[in-house]
């Protein structure tokens, strides 16, 4: 502990031995023989989620509803502001680094050979966060100011009020939770600092923060304005009903900038993204691979689902958000024909719709889907378009070459079955990995493997990013990054005593799965 305030204490990390791996069988049943002990590589991945490159400065952000924290009725609107926010763009270049540097993975001894990064790149829907993503994931310049020379953020010492912790001083988080004082923070958080980006390829997902304003409201005209403008709501407005706040939100967020304003400067940078410049920025020459998964027809057809494939496996993303407004996602019946014609590509057989085997000319290959919702978050009740998303999983359970399914979202390490208790195939695996903007801010590293005996086995290690345990001055963007990962630890609503780690049987695990076909033919040497 490194300070105690009146309700809690402000506690130091100190590094642990690393978590041994677990071998899951929920699919298979006891191994005959150890899975992972004789293992050949397939593919090599680092999955990286909810990084939420934030504009601390934005007008278009509402700090001020942290005040609800605790009650359900504002689930989808919190957490607005975090300790570490200001933070965030050096964490991700910490852990740009850390991947980078990953010469062997744990279990297949294989380095990593591509970045899936399912959504939610963006905090906020804006151009000059998503301009600051890019250079941090394909190197350049990270300006993760905005506006004016002075902060004017929630954070900044002469902000009205106490609802965010303030680093020089003046506010609860101190007083209660043993916060420090770190005059400066903000001015050096601020500052211009260069990415080299990633050594390896990388391919992206659509987020609902990429889409909405506070990764749930409509970006309306009147929020569009208000993004690049400069009247910044500070306070609740008046007569706000807790009961119908995050439908009014949804649907018109600008509602909840008639309290009280304060002025901030102007920057029309901030201008919103929406999927045109979402795509724009990924389809620009020199990204490696093109597109970073996408493609031309996205941007015709205004869709962010995809194909990209390896020689061992087919990946599959899936476009999951609302454009209808709220957090959670959806599936539509354009989208379930798209994926089903996609899957019938890499199968040489398959369960058709009227439940007989179904045989193509086709030569099989893993499949890995991705996507920024997790199945269970494919419920959004506003959805226009949608359908049960038992209809996805039914459409999957035909394909026995499905084998994981790679998610983000809910900014916490799951790993569940999908057992298949009506067709041929055992089913598939669904690992959610935990945000990097909140605790325990990692990322993880999916390994395919052929691990002998007719069985896959899929390894999954927690990946911890290259800021030091002890940030020192917190002058360097390394050490800005270990302090980033400090505040999150500490932070009263979402840190490490809560449940965003996940179990053991969360993080570091091998999956295991009956080989849908002989793998001999994927081996690449």
């Amino acid at each position: 502990m490194l300070r105690k305030g009146k309700t809690g204490a402000f506690r130091s990390l100190v590094e642990g031995e690393g978590e041994p791996h677990s071998v899951r069988t929920d699919l298979t049943g006891p191994p005959g023989k150890d899975v992972g002990r004789h293992v050949r590589s397939l593919l090599t991945i680092a999955h990286l989620s909810d990084l939420h490159v934030t504009d601390v400065e934005s007008p278009a952000r509402f700090e001020f509803l942290n005040q609800f924290a605790g009650d359900p009725r504002f689930r989808e609107l919190l957490t607005m502001q975090r300790p570490q926010e200001s933070l965030n763009s050096h964490a991700i270049n910490a852990m740009v680094q850390a991947v980078n540097g990953i010469e062997q993975a744990p279990v297949g001894g294989k380095p990593v050979q591509l970045v899936v990064m399912t959504g939610d790149a963006i905090d906020n829907a804006q151009m000059n966060e998503l301009a600051n993503f890019m250079a941090l994931f394909d190197g350049g310049i990270v300006t993760p100011s905005s506006g004016g020379p002075d902060s004017e953020s929630a954070q900044s010492a002469a902000w009205p009020n106490d609802q965010a912790w303030k680093p020089d001083g003046g506010d609860r988080f101190g007083k209660e939770h043993g916060f420090p004082q770190l005059p400066g923070l903000l001015e050096r958080a601020s500052r211009s600092f260069p990415s080299h980006g990633l050594t390896m390829p990388w391919i992206g997902c659509y987020g609902n923060h990429e889409e909405l304003c506070q990764g749930v409201g409509l970006v309306t005209p009147e929020v569009a304005a208000a993004m690049v403008g400069w009247r910044k709501p500070i306070a609740v407005p008046s007569g706000l009903d807790a009961n119908s706040a995050v439908d009014v939100f949804t649907r018109t967020p600008e509602a909840f900038m008639t309290g009280t304003i304060r002025s901030v400067t102007a920057d029309p940078a901030r201008l919103p993204a929406r999927l045109a410049g979402f795509l724009e920025a990924h389809l620009r020459s020199g990204s490696r691979p093109a597109g970073h998964g996408f493609a031309p027809p996205n941007r015709h057809d205004g869709t962010a689902g995809y194909v990209y494939d390896t020689t061992p496996v087919r990946l599959v993303c899936l476009d999951t958000v609302c454009r209808d407004g709220g957090a959670d996602g959806r599936i539509d019946a354009a989208q379930l024909a798209w994926l089903e014609e996609r899957l019938i590509e890499v199968h040489s057989s398959y369960t058709d719709r009227d439940g007989n085997t179904a045989r193509t000319s086709n030569d099989d290959r893993l499949v890995v889907l991705m996507s920024h919702h997790p199945l269970m978050t494919l419920n959004n009740s506003r959805a226009k378009d949608a359908v049960d998303p038992r209809q996805l999983l039914l459409l999957l359970h035909r394909f026995g070459n499905v084998v994981l399914w790679l998610n983000g979202h809910v900014h916490m390490n799951m790993v569940q079955r999908h057992p298949n208790r009506e067709g041929v195939n055992v089913g598939f695996w669904e690992v959610t990995t935990g945000s990097l903007v909140d605790w325990p801010c990692q990322g993880r590293v999916v390994e395919i493997l052929d691990a002998g005996y007719g069985r896959i086995g899929i390894a999954c290690t927690m990946l911890d990013h290259d800021g030091p345990l002890e940030p020192g001055e917190a002058a360097a963007p390394l050490e800005l990054a270990g302090l980033h990962r400090l505040l999150a630890a500490n932070d009263p609503l979402a840190g490490a005593g809560s449940t965003r780690a996940g179990t053991p049987a969360d993080r570091n695990v091998i999956l295991a799965l009956p080989a849908p076909f002989p793998l001999k033919h994927l081996h690449r040497e």
